[in-house]
């Protein structure tokens, strides 16, 4: 390759290097003139994140390709590229699985990528990442000089630490508050906030506005959206990062233990309690308290939760002691507490002490093409999780993602991946090396949706009347509607309350008179 062709290339990031860019952009524009200067059928810039490879960008591969996160350990290719200081083409027949199998973009050609190359991203003399090139043609590269791919990659490294450098100049122009990571490690560690649609971003860019702070945040949205998710990223982006964030999940206690678990307890406090013991409030001193279903708690809870937050001091059950603690409260909920306040059933100072930010997350359907980015997240941790070499979804089955209502959001996209992965692989005899998922697969039929019985599809179960009397034939119809109630919400105390319109407490009372609890 002569000096003009490469200087051509390269000029126009030369001067990107001074424009103020968003770092997507940037990076887009960074593959395309590698792809003008070393012709291929896709580019890759992944990022180093500990033994993970994060894409920030690609050119040429499936969307989903953005939301997947690669164990170096599991794809041999990237463990060589890291292992050398230069550009490393691998040849046609190597036997080396390669990570984009089946995930490059080519109408109508279904094909393993043949010609792989790549160059590891120094920046202050440590591996930073890599770019990458594919093609499908056998024998592609074999006449490029490596020596053009370095300059690429040299100009690659300035381009990130610029990107990086500015990004730093942000963070500190914010009263260096730290700010939640895009993309962390996906296995064994948090799980990521992923998206890039108009409505993922405002959530982000609120993230980002009110983490900083330590205002009380109540954040609401749908079942499965992520909302243990976004109060993560809020701990992340705080100056009380470095300490603890102490989650509870309000609706898995009974109410008899909400206290102890909140405030904590000394020895005989009550039955059971054998010994001294801190609560959450105090777990969490100096950092995050984060209440997930916070619309389940009893309204005598609520009332001493208000008394902590206003003054900051809480007494463990039994005691008489005072405890001063410094938290910051993020609760969760899919009810509207709104409405919970105006029947009665949720105390309404307490309602405005938590919703000093309130923060609403969007439902699934309401983000577009983000459910590709996350399905390629999914596909990832499932073509691991199988053993297989390329997991992907065929056009067909991406645009049934996209096109589907996802009433369970995240949640639901993230089983049905793994569920249609496993049975897709159940129909093969020998492993395949691409396991395709096509919308068959995907199975997303308005009938496969769980439903729940409205009394007039329910059979007729009630007990007939007892030959002692009318008391004993009442019993006996709530016991077994309340059997029938907690069965469809799979031993949900509270969720069985609300749907027979019963306060918690006066339920669990019910229940014990009636022999089931």
């Amino acid at each position: 390759m002569t000096a003009k062709p490469l200087l051509t290339a390269l000029l126009p990031l030369v001067s990107d290097l001074s424009r103020d860019l968003p770092d997507q952009e940037r990076y887009r524009r960074l593959l395309q003139a590698m792809r003008s200067l070393l012709p291929c059928d896709a580019a890759a810039l992944l990022r180093l994140d500990g033994e993970w490879l994060v894409p920030l960008a690609v050119d040429g591969l499936s969307p989903d390709t953005l939301g997947r996160r690669f164990r170096v350990s599991e794809h041999p290719r990237f463990q060589q590229l890291l292992s050398r200081p230069s550009p490393t083409r691998f040849p046609s027949d190597s036997d080396l699985p390669d990570p984009y199998d089946g995930l490059v973009n080519a109408p109508g050609v279904d094909l393993e990528v043949h010609d792989c190359m790549g160059c590891p991203l120094m920046v202050d003399e440590q591996p930073w990442g890599l770019v990458t090139l594919d093609a499908l043609t056998p024998g592609q590269f074999q006449s490029l000089e490596l020596d053009a791919l370095q300059a690429f990659a040299s100009l690659a490294a300035a381009t990130v630490t610029v990107a990086e450098r500015i990004e730093h100049l942000a963070l500190r122009a914010e009263d260096e508050h730290q700010r939640a990571e895009v993309y962390r490690q996906a296995s064994g560690q948090d799980k990521e906030l992923i998206g890039q649609s108009p409505a993922h971003k405002r959530l982000a860019d609120e993230i980002r506005l009110v983490g900083g702070s330590d205002l009380t945040v109540l954040i609401s949205g749908e079942t499965g959206v992520g909302k243990e998710l976004v109060a993560q990223a809020l701990h992340k982006a705080s100056n009380r990062a470095g300490k603890p964030m102490v989650s509870l999940n309000c609706a898995a206690l009974p109410d008899t233990l909400v206290e102890s678990e909140l405030f904590g307890h000394v020895r005989g406090a009550f039955t059971g309690a054998h010994g001294e013991r801190r609560g959450k409030f105090e777990l969490a001193n100096g950092g995050t308290l984060f209440l997930d279903e916070v619309g389940e708690l009893p309204l005598t809870v609520q009332a001493k939760l208000l008394r902590v937050l206003q003054s900051g001091q809480l007494q463990r059950l039994g005691s008489d002691r005072e405890h001063r603690v410094d938290v910051r409260l993020i609760a969760a909920t899919n009810r509207d507490l709104a409405a919970e306040v105006r029947e009665g059933r949720f105390r309404a100072d307490f309602y405005h002490r938590l919703s000093v930010y309130p923060l609403h997350v969007p439902p699934l359907r309401e983000r577009g093409r983000d459910v590709l980015l996350l399905a390629g997240y999914f596909l990832e941790q499932n073509r691991s999780r199988l053993g297989l070499n390329s997991l992907r979804l065929s056009p067909d089955g991406q645009a049934a993602l996209v096109a589907y209502g996802w009433p369970g959001n995240v949640r639901e996209l993230e089983h049905l991946i793994g569920r249609s992965a496993l049975k897709a692989l159940g129909q093969h005899a020998e492993r395949p090396r691409i396991l395709t998922l096509g919308a068959a697969d995907l199975d997303l039929r308005p009938s496969a949706l769980p439903t729940v019985d409205t009394p007039s599809q329910q059979p007729d179960t009630a007990a007939p009347l007892p030959t002692t009397g009318l008391r004993e034939a009442v019993d006996a119809y709530q016991r077994q509607v309340i059997e029938n109630c907690l069965q469809r919400h799979q031993e949900n105390w509270a969720a069985a309350s609300r749907e027979l319109g019963l306060d918690r407490a006066n339920l669990s009372r019910l229940a014990r008179r009636l022999g089931l609890r």
